[in-house]
């Protein structure tokens, strides 16, 4: 007599390889960050590859070879006319740092700010104290920030890897879909996967062009008007500003706090109209750029966007926050595909009753 019948060894046997799956994406996931940005990158470079490869009849190795030479050199030629300004706004603001932690913790800065704007003696006590006697909580934030930024750029050098093993996905990613859309065998269901990984290609590589173009925008957009402003630092808060707002929600929020965190330590005299500018942008990002640029991709409600990027972040921190979106946009077209093919299999029953 068996101890467990072949039910029960089913079970165990994919609960094993459930587990054996989760221990391997723990061990390698550093390799598997990099295929995925590659996956990213891959996605990024498709549509300008497709059209070039009409022009160089049919030839796709030329045509990436084409956009990779023109994407590199704008590249580089953007870090070149860009860069040293921004790199030099940078070591300014790292080599004040010290010098504004240590106003902060005299009261000194807070006199300073409340001299400028007209406070009270009394308010600029309040605003001391509320300063000392969180004085802690503020260093511990700053610290826990700074610690996670420093990890996560020691993680980045993976990422070089990403342009490299982009070039195989964007050669062989059709082959790649075509083996395993043959691999099912019934051709109702072989239409139906067909159909579903054309949505979720064209819905990735569309959202990772709209979050791109967004994020070079804001970059242009918010270093101009800050540096307009008269914002200290605004050619280093600027860049990273924008680019934080790759990051959907999270990102733009940690932006506008850094430029008003840094103005206000730096004892900038107008910060009403900076915060004025960020809640107009983010008006304009949000409710006008966002939908002419994404469009209806996602088709997302926005609370479950918000749950989303709120459990991506507590599973996978910044990264997790990031593919939050896509994942919930693919979870939802998986479940129309599933619908659809229960509606395909309880139709010929219907019909027999």
């Amino acid at each position: 007599m068996r101890p467990f019948d072949q039910k029960t060894i089913q079970v165990l046997l994919t609960a094993l390889v459930f587990c054996l799956g989760l221990l391997f994406i723990y061990a390698a996931w550093r390799a598997l960050i990099a295929f995925l940005f590659a996956i990213f990158f891959a996605y990024l470079l498709e549509a300008p590859i497709s059209r070039l490869q009409v022009w160089f009849r049919g030839s796709r190795s030329a045509a990436i070879a084409v956009v990779y030479l023109v994407f590199f050199s704008l590249l580089v030629l953007v870090f070149a006319l860009a860069g040293p300004p921004v790199v030099q706004e940078a070591q300014k603001l790292i080599q004040q740092a010290p010098q504004l932690a240590e106003k902060i913790d005299t009261g000194e800065l807070a006199s300073q700010v409340g001299l400028q704007r007209g406070w009270s003696g009394e308010t600029i006590k309040r605003v001391n104290d509320f300063i000392k006697k969180h004085r802690q909580d503020i260093i511990g934030a700053a610290q826990t920030l700074v610690v996670r930024a420093a990890r996560t750029l020691q993680n980045m050098w993976w990422l070089f890897l990403a342009p490299i093993l982009a070039v195989f996905f964007l050669k062989d990613g059709h082959h790649f879909g075509q083996v395993i859309v043959n691999s099912v065998k019934n051709l109702r269901n072989r239409q139906l996967l067909a159909t579903t990984l054309d949505e979720m290609n064209s819905m990735l590589g569309h959202f990772i062009r709209a979050q791109l173009l967004m994020s070079a925008l804001a970059i242009l957009v918010v270093t101009l008007v800050i540096w307009a402003m008269g914002v200290p630092y605004a050619l280093a808060l600027g860049p990273a500003a924008g680019a934080l707002e790759f990051i959907p929600v999270v990102g733009p929020f940690v932006g506008a706090v850094l430029i008003l965190g840094v103005a206000f330590v730096s004892g900038y005299g107008h910060l009403l109209w900076v915060l004025l500018f960020l809640v107009l942008w983010r008006g304009i990002q949000d409710y006008v750029t966002s939908p002419r640029v994404l469009g209806r991709t996602l088709e997302l409600h926005p609370l479950a966007v918000l749950f989303g990027v709120l459990a991506g972040g507590e599973v996978a921190g910044v990264l997790g926050v990031f593919l939050s979106i896509p994942v919930l946009a693919s979870v939802r077209i998986l479940w129309h595909a599933w619908q659809h093919y229960r509606n395909l299999s309880l139709a010929p029953n219907e019909l027999q009753t």
